[in-house]
């Protein structure tokens, strides 16, 4: 059918110019035969090859459309997760913040406790080594003062007085 109307469309300008007819010289209806011709040949070798060119033109830019705005979801998702990420590390943050000030309270404590167990305990060794000292100190002035008196001979004890002050210091 196309190869038909191809045909057709050839010959007509044979039959336009084999016909000259006794009319004036103006050659305006040839020339638009012509062009007519020319532009049905030009719109039969060009029409499917624009088309397909302008078609797949649109479906490029259709994709390359759908593309975009699929990333452009596809960040908005991102985002909205990022602030989502954002608010629960403010709350999680917030709840360690707490913790630790809880925690912080609870080691001050133990630590007062501790430090007045320590100091408790250093006050009791400190009086324990006082009272070792003062003891100490008592026998070595008595052995002392006891010394110098059987070297001088200055004090004489009878026996029975001598076993009744070792009785007493024993008991």
């Amino acid at each position: 059918m196309k190869q038909l109307k191809f045909l057709f469309l050839m010959l007509i300008p044979a039959f336009v110019l084999a016909s000259e007819g006794t009319g004036g010289e103006t050659d305006i209806i040839p020339r638009t035969i012509n062009f007519l011709i020319f532009a049905a040949i030009l719109y039969y070798l060009i029409a499917e090859p624009a088309k397909n060119f302008f078609t797949g033109r649109k479906d490029q830019i259709a994709d390359k459309l759908n593309s975009i705005q699929k990333r452009l979801k596809e960040s908005k998702a991102k985002k909205e997760q990022a602030l989502q990420k954002v608010e629960d590390a403010k709350a999680n943050a917030a709840s360690l913040i707490q913790t630790a000030k809880k925690e912080a309270e609870m080691i001050k404590e133990r630590l007062a406790e501790d430090l007045e167990s320590e100091i408790e305990s250093m006050i009791k060794a400190h009086n324990e080594r006082v009272e070792i000292e003062r003891r100490k100190m008592i026998r070595d002035t008595v052995a002392q003062v006891l010394d110098e008196m059987f070297e001088d001979g200055a004090v004489a004890f009878e026996k029975d007085d001598f076993v009744d002050i070792v009785m007493k210091k024993v008991a």
